[in-house]
């Protein structure tokens, strides 16, 4: 049975109200003032809170915005009572989180349906709210799954990876792997599936499996635009199924010091050369084309660039530079292209000091997408 509360320091209207709910089987407890009202909810979790808008120290309002920031009872439904009936006193009730009103004198047969609808809506909201937790278990879980199939760091010269993966809290579609195909070449890509949840991860996750298990048929793996190619035409997009995904794909020689890539719709990846002490120059690395799975007849071209020593690559999803702003702007890749050279200008080759400048640009404590960053270091 919901618990009801009653908040209100006139005796003869706890009494009333009381009596009336308790004879309608629900379990009610009173508190004479604001303080200990809202004692009482913070320990009883109410499914339904009446309370008198004006009490001498606290009042209904105030009472209402505290329990509306407490957490445990985000699904309380709070009922005022008040003898105002002007349209800004109940606007300013609403403001303050109220859920309804109640008129006094209390009408009981409005009284008992009012809580009668106030709590039909606190049970579908903890419902909600339960299904939200689990399906947060859930998401979390997939995370932790996404997390435990991506590589681990590449420790041998002449070429050492270093990668960080900070799935969002809907989970979106980043994935990455790296990996030789042979002695002298180097495969790595990133991509990033549109949409969010596990509809998004299930294509990464096919995507990895796929071209680590070499899976696609008629391909050159050593040629990036040809595995692109592929995937576009595995993974083109039906009416059962709207996802595509963006991807940066290269192979490097390391015998050759050249690099060829191949992008579909991806933010460019960076070439960050030179020494800490001199100029420092950036290349972004990209070839036109569109998203894999959109169209079946999609073009996708290889670019090479030779790697001069030291260099260093960074390759990385949109999530790590479309940060919303507290002003309503975004802070956008020239910022990190910005952040990125000055980190190498002071020689800092740092993955999480890198992301805690990123974190510091972030008003939120979380990231709205997920945020995958790939530093290849060739020495």
């Amino acid at each position: 049975m919901n618990q009801i509360l009653i908040i209100d320091d006139d005796p003869a209207i706890q009494i009333l109200l009381k009596r009336t709910l308790h004879s309608q089987g629900y379990e009610v407890s009173v508190a004479s003032n604001g303080e200990d009202g809202l004692v009482l909810a913070r320990k009883l979790r109410p499914g339904l809170v009446l309370c008198d808008w004006n009490m001498p120290k606290m009042n209904g309002l105030q009472v209402c915005r505290q329990v509306k920031a407490t957490p445990d009872l985000s699904t309380t439904i709070f009922i005022l009572l008040t003898s105002r009936n002007a349209l800004e006193d109940r606007v300013e009730g609403l403001d303050a989180g109220a859920d309804d009103f109640l008129t006094k004198p209390v009408e009981m047969a409005e009284l008992k349906a009012r809580v009668r609808a106030g709590l039909r809506l606190h049970e579908a909201n903890r419902d909600l709210q339960h299904q939200k937790q689990l399906l947060e278990e859930e998401l979390a879980e997939a995370a932790e799954y996404v997390s435990s199939i991506l590589p681990e760091r590449l420790t041998e010269p002449p070429v050492t990876i270093d990668a960080r993966f900070i799935p969002s809290r809907q989970l979106g579609g980043d994935g990455f792997d790296y990996y030789w195909l042979d002695s002298e070449h180097l495969a790595v890509y990133l991509l990033d599936a549109s949409g969010h949840g596990l509809r998004a991860a299930l294509p990464t996750l096919q995507v990895l499996n796929l071209l680590r298990s070499r899976a696609l048929p008629k391909i050159n793996y050593y040629q990036p635009s040809d595995v692109l190619r592929g995937l576009n035409e595995t993974f083109q997009m039906t009416h059962k199924n709207d996802k595509y995904f963006t991807i940066w794909y290269a192979v490097y020689n390391r015998v050759k010091r050249q690099l060829v890539y191949s992008s579909a719709g991806h933010p460019p990846a960076l070439l960050l050369s030179g020494r800490s002490d001199s100029f420092i120059q950036v290349q972004r690395l990209k070839t036109p084309s569109l998203p894999a799975g959109m169209f079946p007849d999609a073009d996708y071209i290889d670019e090479c660039c030779e790697i001069v020593e030291p260099s260093t690559l960074y390759i990385f999803s949109d999530g790590i530079y479309e940060i919303n702003q507290s002003d309503g702007t975004i802070w956008g890749l020239d910022p990190f292209v910005q952040l990125l050279t000055e980190c190498r200008s002071k020689n800092t080759r740092d993955l999480d000091q890198i992301l805690e400048a990123i974190k510091a640009v972030n008003p939120k404590d979380y990231f709205d997408d997920d945020l995958s960053l790939l530093e290849i270091n060739f020495d």
